[in-house]
């Protein structure tokens, strides 16, 4: 029995989210149609109206409905330091922690050249403008601890280094509340070469 063309079509775009494998698709779909019609025409407008209003904020690259987001519009915020993260999910990480009160770039990705993600597809160029701006003292290198992650943060470290900007990176160690015996020897190796006086 040959499955409808619309369905395949909807099976199909459901791929496309992280972690969606054939079957998986194919379960969403079907409950989408089956059980959820609300639920399915919810999802639709939803996305709808996202592709329509939502765009990158001018300064952080963020997403947001405005030119520029509430974030960065924010006069409480210290617009000398300029924390660059790989993702929007990175930057809620970092304000939930409640450590840091600075300002954010969001490249939306980080460099993978096997994957054809290079500097203009995570808009190095609108960073370098940013931390030149005469207004950040300290570009803080936030990106995740992967080969990809530590490759794009000595990029980008290079790029300002020789621009004169102050480039920091955050720090890597131990999970508070972590006990040594459960610890992988990468991360307690680092934390030792980054040990700090008291």
């Amino acid at each position: 029995m040959k499955t409808p063309t619309t369905l395949e079509d909807l099976i199909e775009s459901l791929r496309c989210l992280p972690g969606v494998g054939p079957k998986s698709a194919q379960r969403m779909a079907y409950h989408l149609l089956q059980r959820d019609h609300a639920g399915a025409q919810r999802l639709a407008n939803s996305l709808t109206q996202a592709l329509g209003h939502i765009k990158h904020c001018e300064k952080c690259n963020n997403f947001t409905e405005e030119t520029v987001c509430e974030l960065c519009r924010s006069e409480r915020r210290d617009a000398g330091l300029l924390c660059v993260v790989e993702m929007p999910a990175d930057l809620m990480m970092m304000e939930q922690a409640h450590c840091y009160k600075g300002m954010y770039f969001v490249l939306m990705g980080r460099l993978s050249p096997l994957d054809g993600i290079g500097p203009r597809e995570i808009h190095l160029d609108r960073l370098l403008k940013r931390a030149q701006d005469g207004v950040v003292r300290e570009v803080v290198l936030a990106t995740n601890f992967t080969v990809e992650g530590e490759a794009t943060a000595h990029y980008i470290s290079e790029l300002l280094h020789t621009r004169g900007v102050r480039v920091t990176r955050i720090a890597r160690g131990l999970p508070v509340g972590g006990e040594l015996e459960h610890v992988d020897s990468g991360t307690l190796a680092q934390a030792v070469m980054e040990r700090r006086e008291v």
